[in-house]
């Protein structure tokens, strides 16, 4: 994938998301990977809103020392929410399919903190979809499962994946940001960067 002329930066991609890369190299950026291995706790008593910013900025300070002059860390985090429960990546397959049972036949929010950082600047921001799931049979949640082990994902599953073509039958925002990055604020960052 060639550089854009809208967005000519590098990007150290604190994550080992390959939907992330995949996204940010579809955009034209060039992008170098560094995965630095992080707690991703949080207080207590902190807003689920503010979670999914609050771990991006975690992730990109602690790659700050592995940044390249000229590179601009990007370190995103995803959350998915049902009412104000956050569904974190399931453990095992019982947590996997008890997640999905649970969206099952019902709507919920996928929040992603996204944290850009240089020495000259930092901005953290968090974009919000809400999806609605179709009423899954046991069957096609044990099938899913089974089949695609979605225990990277934060609410058990991909909306790019199988279960996201047969049971989601609305959303309410950015496709790209339930994939796992907002593309349009990564964008609007970066533009006015140099602009």
């Amino acid at each position: 994938m060639s550089e854009n002329n809208f967005l000519p930066h590098t990007i150290l991609l604190a994550s080992e998301s390959p939907r992330r890369l995949e996204l940010l190299e579809r955009m034209g950026l060039k992008t170098r990977v560094k995965k630095v291995a992080v707690a991703e706790d949080y207080p207590s008593s902190m807003s689920y809103q503010d979670v999914p910013s609050y771990l991006a900025q975690k992730k990109a300070h602690a790659t700050m020392v592995y940044r390249k002059e000229g590179e601009i860390i990007l370190a995103g985090d995803s959350i998915v929410v049902q009412g104000k429960d956050i569904l974190e990546k399931p453990g095992n397959r019982d947590e996997a399919f008890a997640m999905l049972r649970k969206l099952s036949g019902s709507s919920h929010h996928v929040l992603t903190g996204v944290c850009l950082l240089s020495e000259e600047f930092e901005k953290c921001d968090v974009a919000e979809t809400e999806v609605v799931f179709s009423t899954l049979s046991d069957e096609e949640i044990a099938h899913y499962v089974d089949q695609y082990q979605p225990y990277d994902k934060a609410g058990s599953y991909g909306i790019q994946e199988w279960i996201g073509q047969i049971g989601i039958t609305k959303i309410e925002g950015s496709y790209f940001n339930v994939v796992g990055l907002p593309t349009h604020l990564v964008y609007e960052t970066l533009n006015s960067l140099v602009s």
